[in-house]
């Protein structure tokens, strides 16, 4: 698959909960290796989308496609193939706390491989240090700091070797500094192994250090309202609630939570 190939297509999506729509009839498409930014206020449907992409929610109308496979209406077999190409890591890291950090990064390789147990610690280690983690094998997650365990689950996400790797607010809950390292390891990696990430976030300072190419969700519009690399977004007036997102945010950055939930964790 080319840079220049699809490589998840939505197609007119409505999703949400006991028949409430949250998202309606949004389309989009992703093109292998690039990033792509799910950014949005609180409640606008970002987790939401990212949940049906992975799998874990059921559209109320449309179509997912992945690497050109239907995902929606799958059968269990069909569904596990398809999704064998996403690695996740989520907000919270969700990292088993009894088990060190090596064996959570080996747990995919022994469930969904039939690989020797010295190879499965090998390709652990070296995801580990693909994130620099290398050295904290044996450490219990407890034992690692905030921005050491989001590394750490980014490593578990790619342990399969996926060409999708979906994360989920990756920055929150970090200090700023140690917020752009992991974007600046994003970027990286995206680099090196020219795998496609999707990413939702609200973190302005972390779209701009992402430099992906960005859609936009709003509330009350229950879609995309904008799309575009950040500079053009930030810049761009003729749209004029995504230029207040942008720039209000920008100003508020380092200032604590606003308004619109923007800087807040709920999505």
């Amino acid at each position: 698959m080319t840079e220049t190939e699809t490589i998840i297509r939505v197609d007119r999506l409505t999703a949400g909960f006991n028949g409430t729509p949250v998202l309606k009839e949004v389309s989009f498409s992703v093109k292998a290796g690039e990033i792509f930014i799910i950014l949005g206020g609180s409640g606008c449907g970002k987790s939401t989308l990212l949940r049906h992409l992975i799998g874990l929610q059921e559209p109320m109308d449309g179509h997912i496609h992945i690497l050109g496979q239907e995902l929606t209406g799958a059968s269990e077999s069909e569904r596990r193939s398809i999704l064998s190409h996403i690695g996740v890591a989520f907000q919270s890291g969700a990292l088993f706390g009894s088990m060190t950090v090596l064996e959570n990064i080996a747990l995919p390789l022994e469930e969904f491989t039939s690989l020797p147990n010295a190879a499965i610690r090998w390709i652990a280690g070296s995801k580990l240090r693909l994130v620099g983690l290398g050295g904290c094998e044996d450490l219990l997650p407890a034992q690692l700091s905030g921005g050491m365990q989001k590394r750490a689950a980014l490593a578990r996400a790619m342990a399969l070797d996926p060409k999708i790797l979906c994360l989920d607010e990756p920055s929150a809950g970090l200090d700023p500094i140690t917020a752009a390292q992991l974007d600046e390891l994003i970027v990286h990696l995206s680099d090196v192994l020219g795998v496609t990430f999707v990413i939702v976030t609200h973190e302005l300072a972390s779209v701009f250090t992402l430099n992906g190419r960005v859609i936009m969700l709003d509330k009350q519009a229950k879609g995309i309202i904008a799309e575009g690399r950040p500079e053009e977004l930030k810049n761009d007036r003729s749209n004029a609630a995504a230029w207040r997102f942008f720039n209000r945010s920008l100003k508020t950055a380092t200032e604590g939570p606003i308004g619109t939930g923007l800087n807040g964790r709920n999505t």
